[in-house]
């Protein structure tokens, strides 16, 4: 069996490595869609366009103005001097946000009351407006602090050095933020699935497309022999892919690497066992390699939506989640991000590996067994 074994995947790295063209897919292609995907995925918000409308023109305003320019969230990118002008620059795009400040706001700080100013956003990104206001709602406390400690300063006498309750915010994994380090391993996760996925469903059918599929069955190779022969190759090409990204994420991007890298790589192999067995499962329902991959872009699509690449599962309808549970993805993410960004070990992940490891053999077994019964 072992001989048999052998001769077959000599037969299947030779048949996928001999092409110049096949070995960039398989190797210089993940490396450069992981750069840039790597630098196009991020969600940070800075240096968001803002136009101004200082009615007041006051040292009050001034000082505000200077605060938002000054966060770096913010670049002043035009003064307004007209009512109309604020439409202009929302529908032109020329600003996301227009600071109003009215006539009378310094005098009304002055006299001790409370002086108003307008923020307008434009909601067509939601995610952007949504982080901008709260910039903007943390430049106007920090202003309004300032206020009341010159106040108390002049009235009283009194210098407020420090707040009755200091709350300290901290985040305990990824500490600055970073979506970078959030979107990366999730990218990596994906390259190795699309490229499992569709290398391993046009395996079988490319078989019995070039009419070589006759010639292996009158061989004395067994149904699980040839499975295996199909799935080794491409688990070891996925390894090789994820050490690659792996290293660039670590070098390249700083993405912070605090697991032990051998549960990563036992996470991956585990993960590579259901692409592959999804990938399998395709290829013996599909009569060309083009049916076949059209097959795996339909799995593939809704599998990255479901899985808390981009989307929190938790916000989705119950039914959705519940499908969800068949989705590797969703496991093998809450692996990559674990040993990446957590230091997570097995004592944790150990549910998402024992779901891996029920799929993938599922995955397997229903392609076997449909292979059967494609070759009776």
């Amino acid at each position: 069996m072992l001989e048999r074994l052998y001769r077959m995947l000599v037969k299947e790295f030779i048949q996928v490595l001999r092409n110049p063209r096949m070995r960039a897919v398989l190797f210089v292609m993940p490396v450069a869609q992981v750069i840039i995907i790597g630098y196009a995925v991020n969600t940070d918000v800075r240096h968001v366009p803002m136009a101004v409308y200082d009615l007041d023109r006051t040292p009050a305003t001034r000082d505000l103005i200077a605060r938002f320019e000054g966060s770096g969230c913010f670049d002043v990118v035009r003064r307004i001097t007209s009512e109309p002008e604020i439409q202009e620059v929302l529908d032109s795009g020329e600003a996301k946000a227009v600071l109003r400040l009215n006539r009378g706001f310094a005098e009304a700080l002055q006299g001790g009351g409370s002086a108003r100013a307008q923020f307008l956003l434009d909601g067509s990104d939601s995610n952007t407006a949504s982080v901008a206001l709260t910039y903007a709602a943390r430049i106007s406390a920090d202003f309004n602090r300032s206020l009341l400690e010159q106040r108390f300063s002049r009235t009283a006498g009194v210098h407020l050095d420090a707040e009755p309750i200091a709350l300290v915010s901290r985040a305990w994994f990824n500490p600055n933020l970073d979506s970078r380090n959030f979107f990366v391993p999730g990218v990596l996760a994906m390259l190795v699935a699309v490229l499992t996925i569709i290398l391993s469903s046009m395996s079988i059918v490319r078989e019995r497309e070039v009419g070589t599929m006759e010639q292996i069955m009158v061989t004395p190779i067994g149904r699980l022999e040839f499975i295996l022969g199909k799935t080794i190759p491409f688990a070891v090409i996925g390894l090789v892919d994820v050490a690659l990204i792996a290293l660039i994420a670590v070098f390249w991007f700083r993405v912070p690497l605090l697991g032990f890298p051998p549960i990563l790589f036992l996470g991956t192999g585990l993960y590579l066992l259901s692409t592959l067995g999804v990938g399998l499962f395709i290829s013996t329902v599909s009569s060309t390699q083009q049916q076949a991959m059209m097959t795996a872009f339909f799995f593939m699509l809704p599998a990255f939506m479901l899985s808390g690449f981009v989307y929190p599962i938790a916000n989705m309808p119950k039914v959705v989640q519940v499908l969800t549970y068949l989705n590797p993805l969703r496991y093998y993410l809450v692996i990559i991000r674990g040993v990446f960004l957590k230091g997570l070990g097995l004592e944790v992940l150990w549910p998402q590996m024992l779901a891996l490891t029920a799929l993938g053999t599922l995955m397997l077994l229903l392609a076997a067994g449909r292979f059967r019964k494609t070759m009776g």
